[in-house]
């Protein structure tokens, strides 16, 4: 489909410094041409460098002119200045050459920019359009916007469910751990509360509304991350924290010469060696060698800004499901009635799960494959919503359910069961008698400890902290587990993003999540990253995707951003050395204009073939 003319016009405006450095270079090679191969009068070889200053230059003047007036005084000012000097001492070429290498460092930045993308667009393309409404015996589809409270709206599996409701009809479970931070699918059955945004599993709901589309959860969530993306922080970038140096230096230099001399020459030709082309040029080119880095170790760099701002990070910040856990039920604990064996109950118990679709199931089963458990078949099995399990394992009659339900049965042994605790539960009962109890935990990742301990000797991370959406108790043993002392539990969105914040305030953060209810707080955070793939919306939110469910890749990453950093000051700051000993040739008359012209350019193509080493892997890309 063709681009309207707006859409067009706004497209080729992104692009306006590619096109620049394009109509430089052609303007440039067009006055050789005429200069050296064919017999043009002086106005027509100049005419190809006039154009090229007043379609090329002007718009970089004007934005030069802007960030003044905002009182921004970057590396590129340099530039801007030697084009009008350019321009009012007749020395085009120097001038074209200048608007080519300004241009140009400002295209690879934006071509290492352009991979990012709305988050609110993404917020918006997870929702649904349509729910389905139910009326009588009659379903139909209708929009968001028409849904209203005390409708009864019907959603299909794995639907995501677009208001936030009371379970009317049916049992399922929904996944809410991107919303909520609660790390298990979520048991759904008459009278449940859902809420949008939630993932419906493999059976089909009927909810009533209790709250408009606009008002839902997953709406209000929206809400925040307009504000926070507002509300981004503003970082100094590495090439204008070293060019707020260099630029009052070079002018100084340029502006002694011309006074010393009398030679307005000279004040061009400083200007000219000057122009900051290790920080347009080496800076880029290294951030951009080490995205490609990244790419092929599994990472997407999203923000480029990230790779130099990593590096002062002092408080790192964790969401902790499907964070520093792998965001499945793990079971933890087997509290058995007198006179029973463990593993005999276990494999009854992982027999019979075999046959259900409960999220604990699997966890059950696996634990028994890691005790090299053979599991008989199951007979009469049956599963009825809300109910629990039931079924026959080798004679033995086994029920599979949950506290509430078991103890209304009165069953012998009941006064054996232990006090409710943290996690989740299910109980079981053996031959009409109360026989265990299995409890499950979040299970923390096998690298979380070992990373988390080695943030400070080796990253220089003050302090590390854990924000989850988790109950208190699930938080409390997580970073117990995993060696953090600083937690704050059962957090929504809006509470997230006032903490992060706050902590940004104080000192530049990482925070690291992989939820929906993460991506407002990674977006107020100094740098923002989401591990795995799991949602969308958070990968837009992150300043970086880390694709493998690995804390090893975050800690790639922060070694990556580590030797981007030390390559890219090697080539601004060498390269700035060499720019300072080239103004003073040029100061005292040994170097003109065009001379300096060139002098600059081998300069920078020394600064970029030394950064380009940051795409090629370190020795040593990580410390787990």
């Amino acid at each position: 489909m063709a681009e309207s003319p707006p859409s067009l016009l706004s497209s080729l405006w992104r692009r306006k410094s590619t096109l620049i450095a394009a109509l430089a270079l052609i303007g440039i090679l067009t006055h050789l041409v005429l200069r050296f191969a064919s017999k043009a009068s002086l106005n027509a070889q100049h005419l190809p460098l006039l154009i090229t200053l007043i379609i090329g230059g002007l718009p970089m003047l004007y934005d030069l002119l802007l960030k003044l007036l905002k009182r921004e005084f970057g590396s590129d000012l340099l530039g801007g200045v030697s084009i009008i000097t350019s321009l009012l001492l007749g020395e085009y070429l120097a001038g074209s050459i200048i608007v080519l290498m300004l241009a140009g460092g400002e295209a690879l930045e934006s071509y290492a920019l352009r991979s990012a993308s709305s988050v609110l667009a993404a917020l918006a393309k997870r929702m649904p359009s349509i729910a389905h409404r139910k009326a009588g015996a009659d379903i139909t589809d209708v929009a968001l916007a028409d849904i209203a409270v005390g409708d009864t709206l019907v959603i299909y599996p794995h639907e995501i469910c677009p208001a936030d409701g009371i379970v009317t009809e049916g049992h399922g479970v929904m996944d809410e751990s991107y919303l909520t931070g609660e790390p298990f699918q979520i048991t759904k059955t008459t009278g449940s509360a859902v809420i949008s945004g939630a993932v419906n599993g493999e059976a089909a709901l009927t909810i009533r509304t209790t709250q408009v589309a606009a008002d839902s959860r997953y709406a209000k969530i929206m809400e925040v991350m307009r504000e926070s993306e507002s509300k981004r922080p503003q970082l100094q970038r590495l090439g204008d924290q070293l060019g707020a140096i260099y630029t009052p230096v070079a002018l100084v230099v340029a502006l002694l010469a011309w006074f010393l001399s009398g030679d307005p020459l000279r004040f061009l030709a400083v200007l000219v060696i000057a122009t900051p082309c290790p920080l347009l040029l080496g800076i880029p080119i290294a951030i951009v060698s080490s995205i490609s880095l990244c790419a092929r170790r599994a990472i997407i760099v999203k923000s480029p800004v990230v790779l130099e701002q990593i590096a002062g990070c002092r408080t790192a910040i964790f969401d902790k499901t499907g964070t520093l856990t792998y965001g499945e039920p793990k079971l933890t604990e087997q509290l058995l009635a007198t006179g029973l064996d463990q593993k005999e109950v276990l494999t009854l118990v992982a027999s019979l799960e075999r046959y259900s679709k409960h999220p604990l199931s699997r966890a059950i089963i696996a634990a028994a494959k890691e005790q090299g458990l053979t599991l008989p078949e199951a007979s009469e099995v049956s599963e009825q919503p809300g109910q629990g399990l039931r079924g026959t394992v080798a004679s033995h009659q086994l029920q599979i359910t949950s506290r509430n339900k078991l103890i209304p049965q009165n069953l012998p042994g009941t006064d054996q069961m232990p006090p409710i605790s943290g996690g989740l539960e299910c109980v079981v009962a053996l031959d009409g008698h109360y026989a265990a109890t299995l409890r499950f935990r979040d299970a923390p990742r096998a690298e979380s400890r070992s990373f988390v301990n080695h943030l400070g000797p080796k990253h220089h991370f003050d302090r590390v902290m854990i924000i989850s959406g988790d109950r208190e108790s699930e938080v409390r043993y997580l970073a117990d587990q995993v060696g953090i002392s600083e937690i704050h539990a059962q957090k929504s969105p809006e509470e997230k993003l006032t903490i992060v914040r706050a902590e940004t305030a104080r000192a530049k953060t990482l925070y690291v999540g992989d939820g929906i209810n993460d991506a407002p707080a990674m977006m107020a955070a100094t740098v923002g990253m989401a591990i795995g793939q799991n949602s969308d919306v958070t990968a837009e939110a992150a300043g970086v995707v880390i694709m493998d469910n690995s804390l090893k890749k975050v800690d790639e990453f922060m070694h990556i951003s580590r030797r981007m950093r030390a390559i890219a000051l090697q080539s601004a700051v060498g390269g700035m050395a060499l720019s300072l000993i080239g103004m003073a040739f040029a100061a005292t008359g040994h170097l003109p204009p065009i001379s300096g012209a060139i002098a600059q350019e081998i300069i920078d193509v020394l600064a970029v073939l030394n950064a380009l080493r940051a795409a090629f892997p370190p020795k040593v890309i990580h410390d787990l």
